[in-house]
């Protein structure tokens, strides 16, 4: 197994399952930056999609797992950061397409949404799977291509 550096974030809604997958990555020997929240305290998850996407474009991971109630609202967030390719997965399909046809380096999981055993397996394969290239390079560079302003 080749070790990996991953980012890990969620709002309130996703913690619980970022704990048991952050806890599950560290056990595996990857390199985990939890980068919060860190308990059930109502916060909002763009600021959380918004700090691992800003933490991951500083080269400081491989990948990051993201997480709110559905998935949804964080990875939103996440893909308004020119370089960041969210993918919201609920199934070891999606988990494995993002990666191999579309080159995603976030994996966005609902923490309200999917059962705890499905999302370890997506977020195995979704870091083990690798990217095809060829006819899905162009494609990935046509999502690059776009430059979104940031807040700040």
């Amino acid at each position: 197994m080749v070790t990996k550096k991953i980012i890990i974030a969620s709002d309130h809604a996703g913690y619980n399952l970022k704990k048991i997958i952050g806890d599950e990555m560290s056990k595996s020997g990857h390199k985990v930056l939890d980068i919060g929240t860190n308990n059930l305290d109502p916060v909002d998850y763009p600021d959380f999609g918004h700090l691992a996407a800003k933490e991951y474009l500083k080269g400081t991971a491989n990948f990051g797992i993201i997480f709110c109630g559905s998935g949804l609202g964080i990875s939103m967030a996440a893909n308004k950061h020119n370089g960041i390719r969210a993918a919201l997965c609920y199934d070891i399909e999606t988990a494995k397409l993002a990666r191999s046809h579309n080159d995603a380096n976030f994996l966005a999981l609902g923490g309200r949404v999917i059962e705890v055993d499905l999302a370890k397996k997506c977020v195995n394969a979704f870091i083990n799977t690798p990217f095809d290239g060829g006819r899905h390079l162009n494609r990935v560079k046509k999502i690059d291509l776009m430059k979104i302003e940031r807040f700040e």
